[in-house]
Order: C-alpha cells, then sequence, then structure tokens
C-alpha cells in the first residue's frame, strides 16, 4: 500500500476525529463524503460505497469512545438518555448494517443523502432557551426518544454511521436537551450504536482492515483534543458550526446522487 494513501487516510481520520469530538457526532457525516471522494481525486486509491461504509463504523466506534473520555466529567452525560437512546439505536443499526447488503451502492448514497438533508433542516431549527436548563433538571420523553433512535439507527446502519449527525438535532430540537449535554451524551450514545452497526458490517464481508486500523489510530488521537476544544466553545458557535458542516456535506451528496 503506497504511503500517499496511507497519509490520506489518516489524515482524513485526524479531521473527522477532531470534527467527531468537539460536535458530538461519529465522524461518518464527514469521514463518508472524504473517503469516496479525496482518495479518488488525489490519485491515491479508491473505495467502494459498501466499503467507505465499513471503514467509517469502526472509525465511528473509537472516534466515539475518546470524546466520551474527555467528557466524563462535569455532569453532561445524562445516564438515562444514553440508555434508552443507546439500547434502541444498536438494535435499528444491526438491522441497517445487516440489510445493507442487499442495497446498490446508489441506495446507500441516497439514504446518506436523506439522512444529512433531515438533519440540515432540524440544526437550522430556533432552539431558544434550552442552554438555560440546569443539567440536573433535564427532563424528556423517554419512549419518545427510544422510538426516535431506533428509527435512526436502521438508517445510519446502512450507511456505516454512529447516527450521531441526525441524533444532535433531534435531541436539541425534539427532546430539547442542553447543547454540552447533547454533545457528550451523543457521543455515548453512538459508541452503544457502533457496535450494532459494527457487527452487521462484519457479518457482511464489508470491513477493508488496513484502512480501518489507520483511522483508528487518529482517532484516538484527534478525538479526544476535539472534545476538549468543544467544552471552551461558545454554544451557540457549536451549533452553527454543525449546521453549516452538514449543509455542504449534504449539497455535495446530492450533486453526486443527482
Amino acid at each position: 500500500m503506497a504511503i500517499s494513501f496511507i497519509i490520506t487516510i489518516f489524515l482524513i481520520g485526524l479531521i473527522g476525529s477532531f470534527i467527531s469530538g468537539m460536535l458530538g457526532i461519529g465522524g461518518a457525516i464527514i469521514n463518508f463524503p472524504m473517503l469516496l471522494y479525496i482518495p479518488v481525486m488525489l490519485g491515491v486509491g479508491h473505495f467502494t460505497a459498501h466499503e467507505v461504509s465499513g471503514i467509517t463504523a469502526i472509525q465511528v466506534f473509537f472516534a466515539t469512545i475518546g470524546g466520551v473520555l474527555a467528557y466524563r466529567k462535569g455532569g453532561f452525560l445524562n445516564k438515562t438518555l444514553i440508555t434508552y437512546m443507546g439500547i434502541s439505536i444498536m438494535a435499528g443499526s444491526f438491522i441497517g448494517g445487516f440489510g445493507s447488503t442487499h442495497m446498490p451502492e446508489s441506495g446507500i448514497n441516497i439514504v446518506y443523502g436523506i439522512l444529512a438533508l433531515i438533519a440540515v433542516i432540524m440544526m437550522f431549527i430556533p432552539k431558544r432557551g434550552i442552554d438555560d436548563i440546569p443539567l440536573e433538571q433535564v427532563q424528556f420523553n423517554k419512549w419518545l426518544a427510544a422510538l426516535l433512535a431506533f428509527t435512526v439507527g436502521i438508517g445510519a446502519g446502512i450507511v456505516g454511521a454512529g447516527g450521531a449527525f441526525l441524533l444532535v438535532p433531534i435531541m436539541l430540537v425534539v427532546l430539547k436537551i442542553p447543547t454540552r449535554m447533547t454533545i457528550a451524551s451523543s457521543l455515548a450514545i453512538t459508541v452503544i450504536s457502533s457496535l450494532g452497526t459494527i457487527s452487521g458490517k462484519i457479518s457482511t464481508g464489508h470491513v477493508d482492515i488496513l484502512p480501518s486500523i489507520i483511522l483508528v489510530v487518529a482517532s484516538l488521537i484527534a478525538s479526544p483534543i476535539g472534545a476538549n476544544v468543544g467544552k471552551r466553545v461558545n454554544t451557540i458557535m457549536l451549533q452553527i458550526i454543525m449546521g453549516i458542516l452538514i449543509f455542504v456535506t449534504a449539497v455535495k451528496t446530492w450533486m453526486t446522487i443527482l
């Protein structure tokens, strides 16, 4: 394997995992298009959509572990939220990950584009007052959270994502969870959901081992750094950054599909 290919994959992993830790997402929404398009653009390699979804499933798991460890102190991890949404999304992501083997590459890209579009719309819905709620007083509808997480898990499992890029706007807009608690808890939920996605992807044989290892190393380095940066950034700015990021990714994906 060429050194240029290894360096490219490693840099993609660093960028995706840093943003993952900072924004509370697994990184698939960033790494999926970068792995699909950048190696080809640079002429260093090529991945199919099936291979990318398998590689990102592994990367997301380790990136989110690094982020959770950085957020383990400070009361940001809501254990009830993590339990209800984590178990539900893991079940959904296993179904999606296993079922993706029966889908064409174009179908995987369309699912990814739809999820990104929904996330964009939700991120730009006003979220006034959610960060004024004390963390110890946060309340939410547990069964609605579980249902939404299960649904997200199916779509996320198909594309090899942890689902956090859609979970975060759902937690902010629908469940009214404060931003920093949303970021920390979504990382923990994504760790759980990734187990289901990885199981589904491994069972289909869609995991390219060496690129996955390169991304894992990058994730363990960059994700905790991103999480620590995220603790210091204004919550409104974090929401804006995520909204822009998801918007750009959705536009690029739909341009490719169409």
